[in-house]
């Protein structure tokens, strides 16, 4: 008895790191929020989570969410399994604030090491054309060129002709 627990604490020893190392995840995105995209656009993503950024990660529940600059929580988004291993969808609506984060929780609890992933904060559009230049609805270009071509006409109308000018 007494030479087996040498061996036996050898064997927890070399066995119990590589039981902690299985825990953590990567996480690929078919699709990221790009600067300048206007709220409240939908975005397809698919969300592929990966066992030591290798092997593909089936059951797991990836959450793909936005937050403002202060960290508040904006809109949450939960994936949904698809046909391919590991591979997780979700459509998101750009939201309507001027500045966002985006964040992507793996959902690989496994071992207990699921983990957030972050993202650069992406400008959005309000989509409100708060530009600085005038712009006319269409039919108020429309007019402007009518009250041009009729102005036109009439200048040219009561204009004599060189014709006229030298018979005199």
């Amino acid at each position: 008895m007494r030479r087996l627990l040498p061996l036996a604490l050898l064997v927890a020893a070399v066995l119990a790191p590589s039981a902690a190392a299985g825990g953590w995840a990567t996480v690929q995105l078919s699709a990221v929020p790009t600067d300048g995209m206007k709220a409240g656009t939908a975005l397809p993503i698919d969300i592929t989570v990966l066992q030591h950024g290798r092997t593909p990660l089936a059951g797991v529940t990836p959450v793909f969410r936005f937050r403002d600059t202060d960290g508040k929580l904006l809109a949450s988004y939960r994936g949904t399994a698809t046909g391919r291993t590991g591979v997780y969808h979700v459509e998101v609506r750009i939201p309507a604030e001027n500045s966002v984060r985006y964040e992507v929780y793996d959902g690989f609890t496994q071992y207990g090491n699921a983990t957030t992933h972050t993202y650069a904060p992406v400008t959005v559009d309000s989509g409100d054309g708060g530009g600085s230049f005038p712009v006319l609805p269409a039919g108020g270009v429309g007019l402007a060129l009518v009250l041009a071509g009729v102005g036109a006409w009439l200048l040219r109308r009561n204009r004599p002709s060189q014709e006229a000018a030298l018979l005199r």
